[in-house]
């Protein structure tokens, strides 16, 4: 609440006006009697003369102004305070420049907005023709703006430092939108610059004008003027003054209390035309009616502030546009509008009470967040995952922090400091983290650097036999290896790959080229498959088993297929299979020649790991076989004293018999496997001795 000074003068009409003395009725000291009248105003003119001659404005008699009388019963501080505040507010307003032309801003909550909104925010404010009643968005926009970037920037300088070991000489950071912004805020202060220096200049020449109009009405009172030229130079006077413009914001009141003083003592002057005077009240106490009735409606306006502001203008109109009432009316008129603006000033004093709250609101909303960006950096996290899941947490929580709206002025600063302390703490704990295992991305480094060295020194091998294995051996060590800085990742990946490709690229060069040899004999095969179709046993044992095995040596002669044709090979092997079926061979026999055929498939393809576990295949199924022998042998002992004749015991000595001749298949197998491997051993051994 502003505070109350005693220095308020009551209008004609019943107005406290602020900066003329104690209350002043009717124009008049309290209890001055009707043919005092003249001798109080010259009274006043004497005073008024001798402060003109001091240097003093031509203001209303302070001796008059301080003689006033108690205030009315029943009149509140408050109803003061209300018309206080709208004088003081209107006051400065025309000072600005801005009573005129107020601007309707949107409710925005610049806190909820990005960068690139609040550079367009500022770009549609800057734009406004009366610079001044933006001024307060436009430094609202401004201070949201620098405290975004500044902690952008904040951000930008600690991953600088992380990546380059706490170094932070060298850090720049260009952000256009920064530059953008800066332009139209220095275009716009530059018109409110001239703006203002221009007010400035016209508030003095304005000030000189009013008091040269209230000094004309003053000696006006006492012309011999005839009335009803009077009555038009008043009209004319009233109208200039109307008219004059803005003036300095500290002698608003003073000078308007003289005008209006002097005002007073026309009207209640114009004994010879009191029906043009009654007219002129009548007329004005319309006017002023008219004010109160829509004093009324503003009082359900929903828009509180917006209801405010035109009472603002109801109150400037009532003091510049329309004259006094008379003196029946003037208390009346006054106290009723003083009542309704008393009452609108509580609605807004309540409007802004629910206001603090929401703040109050708001401010609980945010420390809470606070508290949890706090709670955050306390929980220990040991993987890069991990940090990834706190970064959003803390981002989404700076989303809720800027949408939560506004908080009381008073601890703004201190709320947004605490936010600010509370991130930092949280990027200090992560950056602790990422500077941790930075020290194990500098290991990862080296040992890729390593690999790469490795890769481009067997890259233009010619042992494509020995090198192959170690290439890829690289790198799939490549891929076991973890993360390594981010700024040698990029390009030491491409290092890697393009010698790991060119060794690659050869060897499937020189494959392309073995591999003639290898379709040619895979088309071949393909037309072998299409000519056994026609084949047919003759029903000859011999002759049949010898038509078998020539086409087995058919196919051995034909060569190898490539890779990726090899299915060809089962498909013959399954025809193979068809051929022994109607075969009257023995089943020992058909898996031995079967057997044969596998072993000699496998060593044509140089397939040793196969052959190897052929092997250890052969020597668990001789196991197994014993083991079943065994079992059945053991079984038999429990019905030894049943006869050979028992059902049972027959099928028992039939199972034993079957596995006996498979033990002896596989051991024939197992045989035959050896005796192959020492044929091949031998024979590698001859070729190297050859070589």
């Amino acid at each position: 609440m502003l505070e109350e000074k005693n220095d308020n003068l009551q209008n004609a009409d019943g107005d406290s006006i602020t900066g003329a003395g104690d209350t002043f009725e009717n124009g008049y000291l309290p209890g001055s009697k009707i043919e005092d009248i003249d001798e109080d105003i010259d009274d006043a003119e004497d005073i008024t003369s001798i402060h003109q001659t001091e240097g003093q404005l031509p203001f209303a008699p302070e001796e008059m102004l301080n003689k006033g009388k108690a205030k009315p019963d029943g009149e509140a501080d408050n109803e003061r305070t209300a018309v206080d505040v709208i004088d003081e507010s209107n006051a400065e307003d025309d000072e600005n420049g801005t009573a005129k032309e107020k601007e309707e801003l949107p409710e925005l909550n610049y806190e909820a907005l990005s960068m690139e909104e609040l550079a367009d925010a500022l770009e549609k404010f800057a734009q406004a023709e009366n610079v001044m009643s933006v001024k307060g968005a436009i430094e609202d926009i401004r201070k949201e703006f620098y405290a975004k970037y500044n902690h952008l920037i904040e951000e930008k300088k600690e991953e600088y430092s992380n990546e380059n070991d706490g170094e932070t000489d060298g850090f720049e950071y260009n952000f256009p939108l920064k530059g953008k912004f800066d332009t139209i805020y220095y275009q716009y202060k530059d018109r409110k610059n001239n703006h203002f220096k221009k007010i400035q200049n016209d508030l003095q020449g304005n000030l000189e004008n009013r008091l040269a109009i209230i000094e004309e009405l003053k000696n006006l009172v006492d012309s011999d003027e005839n009335m009803k030229e009077a009555l038009k130079h008043v009209g004319e006077l009233r109208d200039r003054w109307k008219n004059a413009g803005p003036i300095p914001r500290d002698k608003y009141n003073h000078v308007w209390n003289n005008f209006h003083f002097h005002m007073e003592r026309f009207y209640d002057h114009l004994h010879l035309d009191r029906e043009t005077r009654d007219m002129d009240f009548k007329h004005n106490l319309e006017q002023k009616e008219r004010i109160i009735v829509r004093v009324e409606e503003l009082l359900n306006e929903e828009d509180i502030i917006k209801a405010f502001r035109e009472l603002q203008s109801l109150h400037k109109m009532w003091k510049e546009e329309i004259g006094p009432v008379s003196r029946e009316h003037r208390e009346t008129i006054w106290n009723r509008f003083s009542e309704l603006t008393k009452q609108l000033h509580d609605k807004r004093e309540a409007y802004n009470a629910t206001l603090r709250e929401r703040e109050e609101e708001n401010l609980k909303k945010k420390q809470e967040i606070i508290a949890q960006i706090e709670a955050i950096a306390q929980e220990p996290v040991t993987s890069h995952n991990g940090w990834q899941g706190q970064i959003q947490k803390i981002e989404a929580l700076r989303t809720a922090f800027f949408n939560a709206g506004k908080v009381p002025m008073e601890v703004n600063e201190a709320t947004w400091a605490a936010f600010k302390g509370a991130v930092r703490n949280f990027n200090s704990v992560k950056n602790a983290f990422y500077k941790e295992i930075k020290k194990d991305q500098q290991d990862n480094l080296n040992k890729k650097q390593e690999l790469v060295e490795k890769a481009q020194s067997l890259k233009d091998s010619e042992d494509f036999t020995a090198t192959t294995p170690v290439m890829k051996q690289i790198q799939e060590d490549w891929k076991k290896i973890g993360h390594v800085p981010r700024k040698y990742s990029d390009a030491l990946w491409k290092e890697f790959k393009a010698a790991c490709n060119h060794y690659f690229d050869r060897l499937h060069a020189k494959r392309n080229e073995a591999n003639k040899d290898e379709i040619e004999a895979f088309d071949k095969k393909k037309e072998y498959l299409e000519s056994l179709k026609e084949f047919e046993l003759v029903g000859d044992h011999k002759t049949d088993l010898d038509a078998i095995k020539k086409h087995i040596d058919n196919w051995k002669a034909i060569g190898r297929v490539p890779q990726a044709r090899r299915h060809i090979e089962g498909k013959f092997n399954k025809i193979l299979d068809a051929l022994f079926d109607k075969l009257s061979l023995s089943k020992k026999e058909t898996e031995m020649v079967k057997f044969n055929n596998r072993l000699e498939h496998l060593a044509e393809n140089e397939d040793s790991r196969k052959m190897q576990n052929e092997q250890i295949f052969i020597m668990r199924k001789i196991d197994e076989v014993k083991g079943e022998i065994l079992q059945l042998e053991n079984n038999i002992q429990f019905i030894s004293n049943a006869k050979s004749d028992n059902p049972f015991l027959k099928e028992v000595h039939k199972n034993i018999d079957r596995h006996k001749e498979d033990l002896k298949m596989w051991k024939e197998k197992l045989k035959q496997l050896r005796a192959f491997n020492k044929q091949q051993a031998e024979a590698d051994n001859n070729g190297e001795n050859d070589n």
